[in-house]
């Protein structure tokens, strides 16, 4: 059978990983020479890109906070970005709610307080898709944060854990993610300190599960910042060397 989740020979998923392991992945920074900071991540087959603006003065004036400034998030997933789906370019419910999402992943490591009445916008575009959008979309926003230059108290490293088939599995893929009966679990936490900044789940998990999985979800997040924090080192010299 072709579509079996596990080789019964080896215990492997289906695309040959073992459960804690993540697909292959790419980062890069300063992509988007019109933005004040931008990055690309990918993570198996999913692609990811974000460009920062600001921060800036907010308009309409009515919208200003003396007190602090505001992170707005744009999400969208492009059309034909092989989701399956068309997907409309235009703004839809679930891309707002993701971008809110994304938000609130990445308000814990900036100052917004340093910025009263002004903004920063992030737009991220999925460009491929194969399970784990959201949390390419996290990875690729903090490096685009950061190659703003805006002061964070650390990187944000986001990923899928699924439990399927009573096992816990690193960075889900997409007929992973289809699989019925399979809880995902979306998390972002700070790589430094594993302070969780996102935890979602979809499905049913027991508590003593779960915990073991944020545990594997945090191993695999320490990874995924390694990538991270190469790509802006990469980018430091080159900038320094130009």
């Amino acid at each position: 059978m072709k579509n079996l989740l596990w080789s019964v020979e080896e215990m492997k998923r289906n695309d040959g990983r073992a459960p804690e392991e993540l697909r292959k992945m790419e980062a890069k920074t300063g992509i988007i020479k019109r933005a004040d900071g931008s990055a690309m991540f990918r993570i198996g087959e999913t692609i990811a890109y974000a460009a920062v603006y600001g921060p800036r003065e907010l308009h309409p004036k009515f919208m200003q906070n003396p007190e602090k400034g505001l992170l707005r998030c744009n999400y969208n997933m492009m059309a034909f970005s092989g989701s399956g789906d068309r997907v409309r370019p235009s703004a839809n419910r679930r891309s707002r709610e993701i971008s809110m999402v994304i938000e609130k992943a990445l308000e814990p490591v900036l100052d917004l307080t340093a910025y009263p009445n002004a903004v920063i916008d992030i737009f991220i575009e999925l460009v491929q898709t194969d399970a784990g959008t959201r949390c390419a979309g996290i990875c690729a926003a903090a490096m685009a944060l950061a190659d703003a230059g805006i002061p964070m108290k650390d990187l944000v490293s986001a990923l899928s854990v699924g439990y399927l088939r009573n096992e816990i599995v690193v960075d889900i893929n997409g007929e992973e993610d289809m699989n019925e009966g399979a809880t995902d679990i979306a998390f972002a936490c700070l790589p430094i300190t594993g302070e969780i900044s996102l935890l979602q789940v979809d499905g049913e998990i027991k508590k003593d599960v779960l915990l073991k999985a944020l545990e594997k979800a945090k191993e695999a997040a320490k990874k995924i910042a390694e990538v991270q924090r190469k790509a802006l080192k990469e980018r430091y010299h080159d900038k320094h060397d130009a």
